[in-house]
């Protein structure tokens, strides 16, 4: 006993910065240095050096650091992982881009439930994004920002195009991976501009296949094979950039994408969700479509004047992200998840019993309907002929998806 009060006494002594206690400060430094040459940190910093070396590990070698963990002074905290984003911009969004969300707590107009577990959650402004991309021209990026309303970050744009109005310069877009700011995206939707590459004239005739068209007489119409090649080229060299928009017949097989259009008027409706991608697989001798791998794995056709991004989502570590407590997803706007085993009878197949038992049913959802296994898609190759017409391969499931 007196040996530990000792010891604490030299320890209390330690932390005194007095002149008198200059003598004791220097003994017990060998008792507890810890306690003199660290500072209390609350945030650390995970990074891959803290495991044991390993193929992942190796792989990884140059991101030196991934994810923001806390020290757990607080229970909330313990599990708590973001990924970090230091290039996000730390201020408001642009007003004039942005509409204020009215929370309707999963009612419809007459005041039903219609959609379970939402309700609640923090004040939020709608960031109104660019899916169609229809103005031409070289446009910088400004900064990258959060969006509360999505997985993935997004950009904010500014046209260098003097002659547009107000409304029509500024634009918010999807931020594809490794976009900073200070680089410049492009819209090629309307088509190559004359003068862009010399020796290519932009044409919808011209398909992923071929550029050039050979007459009757054997002659070259309009491009040489060789001038052809350095043409398509420097073309790809120009407009196959992260962040810039490009009709699908003049994007090269094996080619990065995401934003893809399935309209050739419409908006950008596939591969949108942080770190998705997709990739073009082949262009059809045909000219009409293009084959498309999906996130999921499945392989679809998409009409080759259809537009999408090149590149890939930003935000891939979003999947990885741990809450750490409930009240962040009470933050979010999500509401409690009641099993159905633990509801009463009338509420739930599941419900009733005694005891965990759901009565030896197929799983089902609280309407009925079978939750595991039953097909809810009309089928592509596998199922009636001609169900789906524009799905070359479904997507891999069950032993398929596990590689067995």
């Amino acid at each position: 006993m007196f040996t530990a009060r000792c010891i604490l006494r030299s320890a209390f002594s330690a932390l005194n910065v007095g002149p008198s206690s200059s003598a004791s400060a220097s003994s017990s430094t060998t008792i507890l240095p810890h306690m003199l040459n660290s500072a209390r940190r609350y945030a650390t910093e995970a990074t891959t050096s803290q495991r044991s070396p390993s193929e992942v590990n190796a792989a990884l070698a140059r991101t030196s650091v991934l994810y923001k963990t806390y020290k757990p002074v607080t229970p909330g905290i313990r599990h708590l992982k973001r990924p970090l984003s230091p290039h996000l911009y730390q201020g408001r969004p642009l007003r004039e881009l942005t509409v204020p969300l009215r929370k309707r707590g999963g009612r419809n107009h007459h005041g039903r439930i219609t959609v379970r577990h939402i309700g609640g959650g923090h004040k939020q402004r709608i960031r109104l994004i660019d899916f169609m991309r229809t103005e031409p021209g070289p446009c910088d990026v400004v900064r990258i920002e959060y969006d509360p309303g999505r997985s993935a970050h997004i950009a904010l744009i500014k046209n260098r195009n003097p002659d547009l109005c107000g409304g029509k310069v500024w634009s918010y877009i999807l931020a594809p991976d490794t976009l900073r700011a200070g680089d410049v995206v492009e819209s090629f939707r309307q088509g190559i501009p004359d003068g862009l590459v010399p020796g290519f004239v932009d044409s919808k005739d011209i398909r992923g296949k071929a550029l050039e068209s050979d007459s009757n007489d054997g002659t070259t119409e309009t491009q040489t094979a060789s001038t052809a090649s350095l043409a398509l080229g420097v073309l790809r060299a120009i407009t196959i950039k992260p962040g810039n928009v490009v009709p699908l017949r003049l994007i090269p097989p094996g080619t990065i994408i995401h934003n893809v259009a399935l309209n050739p008027q419409g908006r950008a409706i596939l591969v949108r969700s942080a770190g998705t991608f997709g990739q073009v697989v082949a262009h059809e001798s045909s000219g009409k479509y293009t084959q498309v791998r999906l996130q999921s794995g499945e392989v679809r056709k998409v009409l080759q004047d259809c537009v999408a991004t090149i590149g890939k989502v930003s935000n891939p570590l979003w999947k990885n992200r741990n809450l750490g407590k409930a009240g962040r997803n009470r933050w979010l706007g999500r509401r409690p998840r009641v099993r159905g085993m633990a509801m009463n009878r009338c509420d739930h197949p599941h419900g009733g019993g005694r005891g965990k038992s759901k009565g030896n049913k197929q799983p089902r959802s609280v309407w009925g309907w079978l939750a595991k296994g039953k097909r809810t898609r009309k089928p592509g190759p596998k199922g009636p002929k001609n169900s789906n017409k524009m799905v070359i391969r479904e997507r891999p499931r069950g032993k398929e998806k596990r590689g067995l």
